[in-house]
């Protein structure tokens, strides 16, 4: 039985496309590099920015992506708050799962920071009981350390964890971690890129998810 929900953010939860293709394209040119387009890097979005930037560019180099993640880091300081925005039908979402006695939490490459800020102005910082951003673990989806920390802090197996996300390293870590997964449709990628992992059910958004947890079994 699912004892807590655990959601990636970005493309799940909320809507940060505007923010990261400013701040993706600030640091590519801050790097000498040309932009990329806003469909390529609507595709990198829930990956770590080193990877961001190797999807991107191909460039693998330490150097140029600790360089390209501070220069991200630095203009998203100034404008990732105010590109952001919590999907409609979130808040009603997450006041009926914990009606519903569900435990909730987050576990996204976004930073922890940025995540609490978004939540807190939208009224809903008190509703998640663990988040973990990118400032809390080493390694980065599809690594599972994000997801195997919110199971320390929970408490809990993962057979009783739930993960919910929009990209194929989610679907990547939650199998790595053991913990079963469903997949919304609200970020780039479709049904076909999810074939590799096992995904119990596709969600056209995250308002499904309280009806689809009656049939999970």
């Amino acid at each position: 039985m699912v004892q807590a929900i655990i959601c990636d953010f970005d493309f799940t939860l909320a809507d940060s496309s505007p923010g990261v293709v400013a701040c993706v394209n600030e640091a590519l040119a801050s790097l000498g590099l040309p932009p990329a387009s806003a469909e390529r890097i609507h595709a990198t979005i829930g990956l770590s920015l080193p990877h961001t930037l190797q999807a991107l560019t191909g460039i693998a180099d330490p150097a140029i992506a600790t360089a390209f993640t501070r220069r991200f880091v630095a203009h998203a300081d100034q404008v990732m708050h105010g590109l952001t925005l919590l999907y409609p039908w979130v808040a009603e979402t997450v006041l009926a799962l914990r009606a519903a006695g569900q435990r909730l939490g987050i576990v996204s490459s976004k930073y922890r920071y940025r995540i609490e800020r978004i939540l807190a102005e939208g009224g809903l910082a008190s509703q998640f009981e663990v988040i973990i951003g990118g400032e809390d673990v080493s390694q980065h989806k599809p690594d599972p350390a994000g997801l195997l920390l919110a199971l320390q802090r929970l408490n809990l197996p993962a057979s009783e964890v739930l993960y919910v996300g929009d990209h194929p390293v989610d679907a990547e870590a939650a199998s790595r971690a053991g913990l079963p997964f469903m997949a919304v449709l609200t970020g780039a990628s479709d049904v076909p890129s999810f074939t590799p992992y096992p995904v119990h059910s596709f969600l056209a958004n995250v308002s499904h998810l309280p009806s689809q947890l009656q049939m999970f079994g």
